[in-house]
Order: C-alpha cells, then structure tokens, then sequence
C-alpha cells in the first residue's frame, strides 16, 4: 500500500513537470484574439492520462499542482480571486476527466482498449468543459472590460475562452488517445483509483 501511495506521488509529479514543459514558449501559440492570457497547448494532456489511469482526485490534485507551476511561470494576475480560478481551480477541475477512470479500467480489464479510447471521450471533454467553466467565470468578472461594446460580457468571455480551451481539447484529446494504450502496455495502471486490483475485474 506504501509503494503505491509512493507510485502515485512520483506519478502526479511526473504530470506536473510534463504538463509544465509542453506550455512552454516554442510549444504553445497565441491568437490574436487572446490579448489576456489563454494560450493553445497540449498542457492538458499529462492531466488527462493521469486522471483516466489514476481516478478523478488525482488528476484533479495533480491539476492543481500544475496551475500553481504555470502561476509561477507565466503569470497574468488582476486579482486574488481571478489568479485562483484561472490557475488552479481551472486545471483541478480538467481533472473532472478522471471520472471516466472505470470506464477505461474495465475496457482494459476486457482488453477492449479501443472501446474504452471511445468511450472515455466525453469525459475528456467534460474536464475541457470544467477548465472553461473556470476562465469563463474569471473573464465576465475581472475582464467585463474588454468586452466590444454591444457584445454581452457573458457570450464575449464564453468567446474568448473557447477559443483557446476548445483547440487546446482537440490536440490533447487527440494525444491522450495515441498515449493511453502504449502507456498502459508499457506501464500497467494495475490498479483501481481506491488501490484494489482491477486486473480481475468485469462488469
């Protein structure tokens, strides 16, 4: 039990790190339209596989984790409240995509994996959703200012987000089901988000 406590440490920083180096400058772009911060990235990606093979809380603790990393490194701060929803309260809840964890160790546990890349797919896009959720919440309060005139803060924030968020979710989407099943051949997950063996496991 102490070895996979231990495990699932080094696993959810090894996300951190990941998720840290692919939003690095080089690896990540803007649009023009984004003059607030939001950029286009596979940041979510580490997230995602952590949070299908690991469970929701860990995928959320390690999004956590890594909003207050990409705070440290690419800050765009107005306010206390603002810098907690656009950093970790965002990435914690692109951990919502672990609530698609056993669907995905039961397609293992039936060796049906490229059922379960299909079948986890709404979840990685209900952790997108969390993510915009968060940043939307953030732009109609602290960004209502830059909204055109005319155009509702509401549908300019919803706008704005989406535009990096959305394409951010179809590059790690896309990743997340390349890596899945060779990491899981290469590194089994062997177990369930609560530590019993899934391996035996059918539904």
């Amino acid at each position: 039990m102490r070895n996979e406590r231990v495990r699932l440490m080094v696993e959810i920083a090894l996300c951190v790190a990941l998720a840290a180096v692919l939003n690095l400058p080089g690896l990540r772009f803007r649009l023009p339209i984004n003059i607030a911060g939001g950029t286009v990235s596979l940041n979510m990606l580490p997230i995602f596989v952590l949070a299908l093979r690991r469970g929701v809380i860990p995928g959320m603790i390690a999004g956590a984790i890594y909003g207050c990393v990409d705070l440290l490194i690419d800050p765009f701060v107005v306010h206390p409240v603002q810098m907690l929803l656009d950093y970790p309260v965002s990435y914690a809840l692109a951990g919502l995509a672990g609530l698609g964890s056993p669907v995905w160790h039961r397609s293992v546990a039936r060796d049906h994996m490229a059922q379960g890349e299909a079948l986890v797919l709404p979840f990685l896009a209900l952790g997108a959703a969390g993510r915009l959720a968060a940043h939307w919440v953030s732009g109609v309060i602290f960004f209502s200012q830059n909204a055109p005139e005319g155009q509702p803060v509401w549908l300019y924030s919803l706008i704005y987000n989406a535009s990096y968020v959305l394409p951010s979710l179809v590059l790690s989407a896309a990743a997340t089901l390349a890596v899945l099943p060779v990491l899981e051949r290469a590194v089994p997950s062997g177990t369930s988000p609560t530590g019993s063996d899934m391996s035996a496991r059918t539904v």
